[in-house]
């Protein structure tokens, strides 16, 4: 379906004007481009009738005007001709359901040439309370932007996030290295252990348990979206603290402690963690306020993110060949495959990503940065740029092997760099596709080749390809 923009404009001085998503259908009418072009019309308020029938309006109320009616009983086209024989100039219907594509035998209706929308009923309802019961309306379809800037925001957060998770994982390999040569330190490095190693079957493994939980949610999404919210929050708020509890241990003050549980505790850690739950339930309550809950959620995201890098440790470049060649192939599929499988031809993927079968409940997977072009787009459809979590995670976990394998080589951070580089050339790149199809895409179709493909040259530059591919396990 073509999306546009009603522009409603209140009798108020000065005028209260506000916009809103409509659906029409390019091959009946075309709406202009601008309002400059744009011609108002006193909007009339019928959504007491479905105009299904001539009799149920008296007669002369629709002259020269903008009529709204009800969705239902009969076809779009057939109230088009009762409106227009009527004197109407625009129709616009309301929809308690989602919107939908408006689809007719057209031929049948040669005649009807009244410029025809679909809008939401809460729409309508909005109108009334914010504009008042006196309201002028006019059409439009702005073509869409080539390019949002939303998308250097999200290409800087992405590549920040990757840069230092790969760089904090490099830390924690140095520090695991001085600990072998010192049995004092190699003692208390154990306890402060966190990493989680992935073998070649846990790999496989990981990636069957996404392919599940991604059909689960797309069948069950209105209850398992609440589970992922709340472990979201949960795991979010751990993971803040671990990122905020690294910097606040450089710090050289605060340091005194209360007794606890036959455990000394750092008074600032206390007040750290109460700090991390409260965002995270701040969050929680206002997670749906769509003018500043997304920068709480992309903090909490970049936490989550920086911390998952830290935690999972890839032991050689067999592994993440495995990990990112199965997640791309995951991907792909879901994104392109599954629309040839679905009843509405919708991506799996991006339709649990959005928000499955217009659910105001959305998943805190994603990065979400509001997009700063104006178009119908961002009212009908995604007001914000999203980059999922796995965007993020996945190719990070490469750049962080990299980053060890550098600290174990003593290898200058070329690894390290490179894949960087690789990843913020795959962003790119996704963002170019992106605007030239004008629809969603697996960022992984471009990240993975951009980085396994400069690891690989890399190493079999380095002469090191055995050892890399090996990892620690590498024996001369």
């Amino acid at each position: 379906a073509d999306e546009g923009i009603l522009h409603a404009s209140g009798n108020s001085v000065p005028p209260v004007t506000k916009d809103y998503c409509i659906i029409y259908n390019s091959n009946w009418i075309s709406l202009p481009k601008s309002l400059d072009n744009a011609t108002f019309r006193t909007l009339e308020n019928l959504t007491s009738t479905v105009l299904c029938n001539s009799s149920e309006v008296p007669s002369g109320l629709m002259k020269d005007k903008a009529v709204v009616v009800m969705r239902g009983n009969c076809t779009f086209l057939e109230k088009a001709r009762i409106a227009q024989s009527a004197g109407a100039k625009m129709l616009l219907i309301a929809s308690k359901p989602r919107l939908s594509s408006l689809s007719d035998n057209k031929t049948d209706f040669e005649d009807v040439t009244l410029p025809v929308a679909l809008i939401r009923y809460n729409d309508i309802v909005d109108m009334q309370l914010t504009l008042g019961n006196e309201v002028n309306v006019t059409l439009y379809s702005p073509p869409l932007p080539e390019f949002d800037f939303s998308m250097v925001i999200i290409f800087l957060i992405a590549v920040f996030t990757v840069a230092l998770g790969g760089y904090w994982s490099g830390v924690a390999e140095l520090e695991n290295l001085k600990a072998i040569t010192s049995p004092g330190e190699r003692e208390t490095r154990q306890k402060k252990e966190e990493n989680v190693t992935f073998t070649p079957v846990t790999v496989i493994l990981f990636v069957v348990i996404c392919c599940v939980m991604l059909v689960l949610l797309y069948f069950f999404y209105k209850w398992l979206v609440y589970v992922i919210i709340s472990v979201f929050c949960l795991a979010s708020a751990m993971s803040l603290y671990n990122c905020l509890a690294a910097l606040v241990g450089e710090i050289p003050f605060g340091q005194c402690r209360i007794a606890c549980c036959n455990k000394n505790i750092e008074v600032r850690l206390i007040f750290l963690a109460i700090f991390c739950i409260a965002a995270a339930v701040v969050w929680a309550v206002f997670r749906n306020e769509d003018r500043w809950a997304w920068i709480l959620q992309d903090i909490l995201g970049v936490a989550f993110c920086l911390n998952f890098i830290r935690t999972l440790k890839m032991p050689n470049f067999k592994s993440c060949v495995i990990l990112l060649g199965l997640l791309l192939l995951y991907d792909v599929f879901f994104v392109f495959i599954t629309p040839f499988i679905t009843k509405n031809g919708a991506s799996i993927m991006v339709e649990v990503a959005a928000g499955p079968f217009g659910n105001s409940e959305k998943l805190p997977v994603v990065i979400r940065v509001p997009r700063l072009e104006y178009s119908a787009s961002t009212l009908c459809d995604m007001p914000f740029s999203l980059l999922g979590f796995g965007d993020i995670i996945v190719p990070g976990l490469l750049v962080a092997y990299c980053r060890r394998f550098d600290v174990q080589t003593s290898s200058s951070s070329v690894y390290y760099i490179s894949c960087t580089i690789a990843y913020a050339i795959g962003m790119v790149l996704t963002f170019i596709v992106l605007a030239l199809m004008k629809m969603g895409q697996p960022a992984l179709l471009y990240l993975v080749p951009c980085t396994l493909i400069t690891s690989s040259l890399v190493a079999w530059r380095r002469k090191e390809m055995k050892k890399f591919w090996k990892g620690s396990s590498y024996q001369v």
